[in-house]
């Protein structure tokens, strides 16, 4: 990447971000905010939690994503019988009776989890480490993931028979979690009539590895103002009940509230929502835009909230 500076670099960078867009729109209609959190989540060395009703192209979404980043994808279905070896892979004794680790599904560039709440916690957790530390430990021995390396899960909200929901600390380790609505009607009328013909839809590659790589670094790069750092740290402190920060509401409403990775994860959002849009440096407006999916899943509403009906976005929506 021979660009003369950041600027120009951020320039770039929506250039290709644009393309992207325009070439995922080519067989996902509608959804813009989610393809734009997905993305943003990826230039963020973020993970996604992609929340919605069986049917909404969760998976072709992934597919696509994968597809036009040219990044090696694999997708692993959450079953309640899954090990963790199943995951991450095995070891086993060769022709020269010597132990080699046959690697699993886990060591590709995107990961989709398909239904990820399908699987007890003893599997789940077998990602921890590698959604944190991009590495897995077995036998004693460390092993590099891809890079780069997303896990990209779904989630159906309704059926919760034989489900085990996320503990809270492996839902902190998605940096977005995202909700896939039911798409419009001139949009579902777009899809029916793309999806039930021979249409087929040829996908460019519109990014290298070497490129994703580069534009991650860049978003670090990216300088913040002070007041805009403070205003992050300050939002995600004023969701801890009974805190110096915390208002009424949250002492009312709220059990737990948002880490520190949270702060971290909306200076970080707000750094790429602000490329995005070809900023050099993020505003207040670009932390609210990202405030929402990010603190989601990393409140948790108490019997009061749930009595009363005030959902995790209302108190969000108070505090913005």
């Amino acid at each position: 990447m021979n660009y003369k500076s950041d600027v120009e670099s951020v320039d770039a960078f929506v250039v290709k971000y644009n393309e992207l867009k325009n070439e995922i729109a080519k067989v996902i209609v509608g959804q813009d905010e989610v393809v734009r959190d997905v993305l943003i989540s990826i230039f963020s060395r973020g993970h996604c939690l992609l929340v919605g009703v069986p049917g909404l192209a969760k998976t072709l979404l992934v597919n696509t994503i994968a597809d036009v980043l040219g990044l090696s994808y694999n997708r692993i279905q959450f079953t309640p019988d899954l090990m963790p070896s199943d995951i991450i892979g095995t070891e086993i004794l060769d022709e020269s009776r010597q132990f080699k680790f046959i690697k699993g599904p886990l060591f590709a560039n995107v990961i989709l989890a398909d239904e990820i709440n399908r699987t007890p916690p003893k599997t789940q957790s077998a990602l921890l480490e590698a959604m944190q530390e991009r590495s897995v430990t077995t036998a004693g021995k460390r092993y590099e993931l891809g890079n780069p390396f997303f896990v990209l899960a779904t989630q159906n909200p309704i059926e919760q028979e034989g489900t085990y929901p996320l503990p809270e600390a492996q839902l902190d380790r998605f940096m977005f979690n995202v909700i896939l609505d039911y798409p419009k009607y001139k949009e579902e009328l777009m899809v029916v009539k793309n999806t039930t013909s021979d249409h087929k839809t040829e996908l460019r590659k519109i990014l290298a590895t070497e490129e994703i790589i580069f534009f991650q670094q860049l978003v670090r790069k990216i300088p913040v103002a002070d007041n805009v750092l403070e205003y992050a740290v300050k939002l995600a402190s004023k969701t801890r009940p009974n805190t110096e920060n915390a208002t009424a509401d949250i002492n009312n409403y709220l059990s737990w509230g948002a880490g520190p990775r949270a702060s971290q994860y909306l200076v970080i959002g707000a750094k790429c929502h602000a490329m995005v849009n070809g900023k050099y440096s993020p505003d207040i407006e670009d932390v609210k835009a990202v405030a929402v999916p990010i603190l989601r899943h990393r409140i948790v509403r108490n019997y009061k909230a749930e009595a009363e009906g005030i959902s995790v976005e209302k108190i969000i929506a108070g505090l913005i």
